[in-house]
């Protein structure tokens, strides 16, 4: 009878090992994550002498900016990232307003990941077609949501306002500081300045742009590393989460959603966890569509830490920026979701869409190429002739 209790006893004294080694590389992807966006942020003032607008004359108009979201979250496949480089960007002087819109292209951009996902079950009919809704759905409600807070944000600058009001509510310059001492400025400030100082014989251009690209690289890849190692951690507690949540109503549906993507730092990877077990018929699209979701509202995590990493005088519209991605979702749900005739809309018209998909293949490639790359392009290259 002892015997069988000498196996759990010994995982029981192994697993905390790697446990303690997989928190400390998160605490160090979460230091790069932070310099990498201060990086970014004095590249670009760096670049611009102080003056950024000039550089991003090209996004002056609120549809190029969201077209630009689109377009890099689509190449790059993380709206983490991109989110993140933006509060960067922000903190380098970008203006809030051209930012809003880029954020809202993050939101679209992302759908792309899962909807690549459901092309592995194209092998089956009715599969593919199972698969290519719970796909879509995410895609149909954040082109809603853009459809309908894009021209809102342009004619009243809602979520500029909403946004700003919540940082004159939470925000100091000394917020994380204790004495006068700022912790994460103390730890940047360093590398930056020796940074800095290499590349101190280049003009401003050229020193802040070899600043903003290794910022980009570190903060891809600290992204990528850190959503690896919290699934590595978390995998196991998001997936009892999940199945424990689904089913048991919308709220609890879209709080699972948005817990899992804070505890893995990917919408992208939580949704698109869902489109498999749709397409092999263990859950239906509608049951998923509250998960899909939260997951929106949970990546907006990754962006509030970003924020963080931003120090003195730029603080506030950093913050305020990351403020506004979950503003804007929390939004789109309440709005989409919690208006039953706005409800209906992306499951009934991403389940239109799964049955012509799946009577011919091609067209879910087509969708893809088309809905993700060929139109955003075509649309940045006319609104490119027209400034």
């Amino acid at each position: 009878m002892n015997s069988p209790t000498l196996s759990p006893t010994v995982d029981i004294t192994v697993a905390p090992q790697p446990q303690r080694s997989q928190w400390a590389v998160l605490c160090v992807l979460i230091y790069f994550m932070l310099l990498a966006v201060s990086i970014i942020g004095n590249g670009f003032n760096t670049m611009t002498s102080g003056h950024a607008e000039g550089l991003f004359e090209f996004a002056s108009h609120p549809v190029t900016g969201l077209i630009i979201g689109i377009l890099a979250t689509a190449l790059i496949q993380s709206s983490s990232t991109v989110t993140s480089i933006i509060v960067a960007m922000v903190a380098g002087g970008l203006p809030i307003t051209l930012a809003v819109p880029m954020m809202m292209g993050a939101n679209v951009g992302t759908s792309i990941t899962n909807t690549i996902v459901s092309m592995g079950h194209i092998h089956d009919k009715r599969e593919y077609e199972k698969a290519f809704q719970a796909a879509t759905i995410h895609d149909v409600f954040n082109v809603m949501a853009v459809i309908i807070f894009l021209p809102l944000e342009i004619l009243f600058g809602i979520l500029e306002h909403l946004s700003g009001l919540l940082v004159s509510w939470m925000h100091s310059d000394t917020a994380v500081a204790v004495g006068g001492f700022n912790p994460i400025k103390a730890v940047t400030k360093p590398v930056n300045e020796q940074l800095q100082w290499l590349l101190g014989d280049l003009s401003n251009g050229y020193a802040g742009a070899i600043m903003i690209i290794l910022g980009i690289g570190l903060i891809v890849a600290s992204i990528t590393f850190l959503g690896r190692i919290m699934k590595a951690l978390m995998v196991g507690r998001a997936k009892s989460l999940l199945y424990k949540s689904i089913g048991r109503g919308p709220v609890s549906g879209i709080a699972s959603g948005t817990a899992v993507t804070v505890l893995v730092q990917s919408s992208s990877t939580t949704t698109s966890l869902m489109v498999p077990l749709v397409g092999s018929g263990v859950l239906t699209a509608r049951d998923i569509y509250p998960f899909t979701l939260g997951a929106n509202i949970g990546t907006c995590i990754t962006a509030l830490i970003a924020a963080l990493g931003i120090t003195g005088v730029m603080a506030e519209p950093a913050l305020q920026i990351a403020l506004v991605h979950l503003v804007y979702n929390v939004l789109a749900v309440a709005t989409i979701f919690g208006l039953p005739w706005l409800r209906e809309i992306p499951p009934v018209f991403s389940a239109a869409l799964a049955r012509q998909v799946a009577k011919r293949k091609i067209l879910g490639v087509m969708y893809i190429l088309g809905v993700f790359f060929a139109l955003p392009f075509g649309l940045l290259l006319l609104s490119g002739f027209r400034l």
